[in-house]
């Protein structure tokens, strides 16, 4: 079975990161160090720096000061191919994924494991199955992706990164378009597949994110205005060794 002996967790830390544009600091210097395998939420109003963050942890923006490491380890060091086994990235605006069934969308996240050219393998169609039925999608695994529910396409694209196999994910703003049936039943899934598979999760949750939505968080980032405010424990009966900075 795929899985069988999970690598180790995935942990992110920054070194002073910080990032600017012309006339605007988007990030004031960070010291942190996320917690390796619980799930994070990145809490904060539109323009406080989450997704900016959230970006040079997926190596889609560069820092402009300072430093972002993945296992003690520059992010510029890793290749393209070893970070993907070791991060999934997904944007708040999701690619279309016109004419492709879930079992083809999932499929997609074998990549960095053989290629564009690689032979897909037995292997690979295990880790896809295993994904899809992770995430409770078997009787829709033959569906248009088009064709399902907000929530469900929501469930599809995590079973993509599940297949993917990587040890982190990294989610934008996951349940900004889903009502808050959706959106518990979402972060539930991320939190159930975080505990299976010792993830590191690292989501951006919106301020305005329900309670209970973001109590399927084991901690908090918050930013305002760029800045990281402050931080203090939750009790680890709760969620974990949880750590808020609120």
């Amino acid at each position: 079975m795929p899985n069988a002996n999970p690598p180790s967790h995935a942990h992110f830390s920054l070194r002073g990161l910080s990032f600017a544009v012309p006339g605007r600091t988007l990030l004031h210097p960070l010291d942190f160090s996320f917690p390796p395998g619980q799930v994070c939420g990145l809490i904060g109003h539109n323009g406080s720096g989450k997704s900016t963050l959230l970006k040079i942890l997926g190596r889609h923006q560069s820092a402009s000061g300072g430093e972002a490491r993945l296992n003690d380890r520059p992010l510029a060091e890793w290749d393209s191919k070893a970070f993907a086994r070791q991060v999934a990235y997904l944007p708040q605006q999701l690619p279309a994924a016109e004419d492709m069934t879930v079992r083809e969308l999932v499929a997609l996240g074998r990549y960095p494991w053989h290629g564009a050219l690689g032979r897909f393998s037995i292997a690979d169609r295990e880790h896809v199955q295993e994904a899809i039925e992770l995430v409770g999608l078997d009787a829709f695994a033959d569906r248009l992706v088009d064709s399902l529910s907000g929530g469900e396409r929501q469930h599809a694209w995590l079973a993509m990164t599940m297949a993917q196999d990587s040890r982190c994910l990294l989610l934008d703003e996951p349940t900004s378009a889903l009502d808050i049936a959706h959106q518990v039943d979402v972060l539930a899934l991320v939190q159930r597949l975080s505990r299976q598979r010792g993830l590191t999760v690292i989501a951006v949750l919106h301020d305005s994110a329900t309670a209970t939505t973001r109590r399927r968080c084991a901690g908090e980032l918050r930013l305002l205005m760029a800045h990281l405010l402050s931080t203090a424990c939750l009790p680890r009966r709760r969620l974990l060794s949880a750590m808020l900075l609120a």
